[in-house]
């Protein structure tokens, strides 16, 4: 299998799972357009441990992290196959690396891996290996996790850096329309930045984007970024998958890192 590109997308709020939008319409059409993966590795910020684990169990649980939303969530279930094989051989990139990992043959998938991964592969059929978010990680630490990782994508193994592009969850207005235009410029740098797939700006985002601390008060939805970004080939070219605005300030795009095929980049929508 030649190499699979990596991803990074936006999860955005737990009911994303139910009401798809545009956002889960592109994450549809892209799991139609990929290649087969021969399993999925997914780091999410709703599993932040001490060190580096990785989930080892064979047929890993649905767990639903969040509290208030309808009961029809709760029912939802993502029942993809584990890969203990893939977990182990991922901690043995890291252990080369100097960075421990620890198997956990009990650990579920939190909502940040399974709520976008049941877009792209509805059938569940795909096997999946959750990476922990550590709680030392920063941006450049981060590319150089996807980096360390990066050989399983030549093994048929579809890395997926899942956050969001903006992630202010203290002026999320449900319902509201009106899109703030903080969310707008960040975004727009954001994709810039992507698009040259720019270690520097990738990197350094949260210090040189405009609005960034507003963007992300907290770095932990904007890491999985450039950790898919540090796991794509140097040549990749970049698709975006764009998916709005929602709430005023939660930004819905989403990027595709690929293995050095020419670029087919669609215009974000607004």
């Amino acid at each position: 299998m030649s190499r699979l590109p990596s991803l990074f997308v936006s999860h955005g709020a737990p009911t994303y799972a139910l009401e798809p939008g545009e956002a889960g319409r592109q994450l549809e059409r892209l799991g139609r357009a990929l290649p087969r993966p021969r399993a999925v590795l997914v780091m999410s910020p709703h599993w932040i441990t001490r060190g580096i684990a990785l989930t080892a169990a064979p047929a890993p649980q649905t767990i639903h992290d969040f509290g208030g939303f309808p009961p029809e969530l709760y029912r939802l279930q993502y029942p993809a196959p584990g890969n203990p094989q893939l977990a182990r051989a991922a901690a043995e990139l890291l252990a080369a690396a100097g960075r421990a990992a620890s198997l956990e043959p009990n650990r579920g998938l939190d909502h940040g891996a399974w709520v976008p991964l049941m877009h792209i592969f509805p059938s569940a059929d795909v096997p999946v290996v959750q990476l922990s978010m550590p709680a030392d990680l920063d941006p450049a630490a981060a590319w150089d996790l996807g980096k360390v990782l990066a050989p399983l994508a030549g093994e048929g193994v579809l890395i997926v850096g899942s956050g969001s592009l903006t992630h202010n969850l203290y002026e999320i207005r449900a319902g509201h329309d009106q899109v703030e235009r903080y969310a707008v410029e960040f975004a727009d740098w954001m994709r810039e930045a992507a698009l040259a797939l720019d270690r520097k700006r990738l990197v350094h985002a949260l210090e040189l984007a405009p609005h960034a601390r507003r963007a992300h008060p907290t770095p932990d939805h904007y890491l999985p970024l450039p950790f898919a970004a540090g796991a794509a080939a140097s040549n990749a070219a970049v698709d975006v998958l764009p998916g709005g605005i929602l709430h005023g300030v939660v930004s819905m795009e989403s990027y595709l890192f690929g293995a050095g095929a020419p670029p087919v980049t669609t215009s974000p929508a607004r």
